[in-house]
């Protein structure tokens, strides 16, 4: 029988220092390689390669655990030579990293294959190949461009017979993806992530045009969906090996159109069989409008969304083409998924062109002390490729960071009209600190308590975001549980530091910053267990917990701030008469 090894690595990128961010278990999971991985599978199971050839998936996420080139290298030596290395799901900041590992694995001779929206995004808008991907290419690693439903047989047996092609580009042909098999993660990977969760997508695409977003250019703007049936396969499968939690990684679950019979499904596969499932899903601002929405993802097991607010400043979001986001709808959706008792997680955007030091402090204290949020993820504007922002700027000629490993949506990488770069960089870091106050998180924590939400689960998440930004210089996506670096997985052209020097400096640093978390989560401990103690808590208000009525319109500051926001108003009111 021969062995051919399928290696698929999703790369992690390099901090500040140059060194790995890996972690003993981190934050979310990679749906692309999840996806990569059930494929591969399938392709072993069926035999793609012929019945005399055995195909063996290796899945390794960078975030938690170590690529080892030359053991991977001796293992396909040993096994007789045949084998490929696919980096997976690499974004414009992991392909630095990426083009690293695939150096290294071709010096030891192995074939290489780079995909993910990097990739992708390029490919699928500029004219021509940029020269990060020129310089891959001249490495003798293959790009992968698109999706592989329904091609990764092709792939395979290219490398099998040593005659991978320079380019795999399939971006014009999106397959569909309703029977194809799902994404899958033994359960040892998935023991790896925090919560141990893992994820799936039930569709892929999305009909809006936000120009930061490159999702609509390689996913396509035309959706394309799983059945229920493939959703309830992906639960069994992970059922059997003791995993109940996924995150749905739809851009937005609510335009699927199979959301109900999705959710019917597992709707009846928690009734009828008690089977635990608990869902994170992502959805957009106007999802509490449609019928039965809320209520059947609460019956589902939904306990978290993620909503990308992006701005509550209507000049803003007409700025990012994002005009499904109205702000009158806000507190509405907001209030209905806190009354059914589900975590809100929610994504803004800093660096818009209207924006200033003043702007975005006065903005996040309006939602302070006017939206119920549960946490929010800050974000820098990065041109990312792929993107209609990325092409507009790669036209005309604008100042972009050379440096791709800092597109990560923390770095400041671009100019912006109203902030010089540094003021950029600090007003980004002080949203952090601004929204994450000490008294903010208190609040957060009272609200969750008179509203039924998990005070721990409140409590861990803003202590978490409040801490990893200044603690590690990351954002807090990026991080994990225990920080995993390694003296000799160090950039290409930064030294390796003297292991006099390195470990005592890192071991330090390690027990300052865990004594300080742990500090920072006693502190708020005692304040979670004196809510708990406070039969009075439950009956907690505030602005933010007010229901809404008109008159806040005209009272609140979120539409009175801006001459937008009272355009945005008057809209309404006058969509409001028609309606009457």
């Amino acid at each position: 029988m021969t062995i051919f090894h399928l290696v698929l690595i999703r790369p992690s990128h390099y901090d500040s220092e140059g060194y790995v961010i890996q972690w003993l278990r981190s934050g979310i999971p990679s749906n692309t390689l999840a996806a990569l991985n059930g494929l591969a599978e399938d392709c072993a199971a069926r035999k793609v390669l012929g019945d005399d050839v055995e195909i063996r998936v290796t899945p390794i996420d960078e975030a938690n655990t170590k690529v080892d080139v030359e053991r991977l290298a001796r293992m396909i030596e040993c096994d007789g030579g045949h084998g490929l290395i696919g980096l997976a799901g690499v974004q414009t900041n992991q392909y630095p990293r990426a083009l690293d590992i695939g150096r290294r694995c071709r010096e030891k001779g192995l074939q290489v294959c780079i995909g993910g929206f990097h990739v992708s995004g390029i490919l699928a808008m500029l004219p021509e190949p940029t020269p990060e991907l020129e310089q891959a290419t001249d490495l003798g690693i293959s790009l992968y461009a698109g999706e592989s439903e329904t091609r990764f047989d092709e792939v395979l047996v290219d490398a099998y017979n040593r005659r991978l092609e320079p380019l795999y580009n399939y971006l014009n042909d999106l397959p569909n993806i309703d029977g194809e098999p799902p994404p899958f993660m033994p359960v040892d990977r998935v023991y790896k992530t925090l919560s141990k969760v893992t994820s799936f997508d039930a569709g892929r695409g999305c009909p809006f045009v936000c120009s930061f977003c490159s999702i609509i250019n390689v996913h396509g703007r035309r959706s394309r969906f799983r059945g229920p049936n493939d959703v309830e396969r992906v639960i069994r499968a992970n059922k059997a090996q003791g995993i109940s939690r996924f995150f749905i990684t739809d851009d937005n679950f609510a335009r699927n159109k199979n959301w109900e019979v999705i959710l019917d499904r597992i709707i009846e596969l928690r009734e009828k069989e008690g089977m635990e499932v608990r869902l994170t899903i992502q959805v957009d601002v106007q999802c509490h409008r449609i019928p039965r929405f809320i209520d059947k993802c609460v019956a589902a097991g939904v306990k978290r969304v993620f909503i990308g607010l992006e701005s509550i400043n209507p000049e803003n979001l007409a700025a990012a083409n994002k005009k499904q986001n109205r702000i009158t709808e806000y507190r509405t959706m907001f209030q209905a998924w806190r009354a059914a008792k589900v975590f809100t997680d929610v994504g803004y955007i800093i660096g818009f062109p209207g924006d200033t030091p003043a702007s975005v402090v006065r903005d996040i204290g309006i939602m302070q002390r006017e939206l119920p949020i549960d946490r929010i993820e800050f974000t820098a504007m990065t041109p990312l490729p792929g993107s209609a922002d990325h092409k507009a700027m790669f036209d005309r000629g604008a100042y972009m960071d050379p440096d791709l490993n800092k597109y990560d949506l923390w770095n400041v990488t671009t100019h912006h009209p109203r902030m010089s770069d540094q003021e950029f960089r600090r007003t980004y870091q002080l949203a952090w600190k601004t929204y994450y106050s000490d008294e903010h998180i208190i609040t957060n924590l009272k609200r969750a308590r008179a509203s039924g939400i998990s005070i721990g689960k409140v409590l861990g998440s803003n202590v978490h975001y409040a801490l990893v930004p200044e603690l590690e210089g990351i954002h807090p996506l990026e991080a994990g549980l225990f920080r995993v670096r390694r003296r000799k997985d160090r950039r290409p052209g930064m030294a390796i530091e003297n292991p006099l020097v390195f470990y005592p400096k890192y071991s330090w640093r390690f027990v300052r910053s865990h004594w300080k978390a742990a500090r920072v989560l006693l502190k708020f401990h005692r304040v979670r267990k004196a809510l708990d103690a406070d039969p009075d808590a439950v009956n907690y208000t505030d602005r933010a917990l007010t229901p809404v009525s008109e008159k806040d319109l005209e009272e609140l500051e979120m539409f009175s701030q801006t001459d937008a926001a009272r355009v945005a108003v008057q809209i309404h009111q006058e969509k409001q008469r028609a309606r009457a």
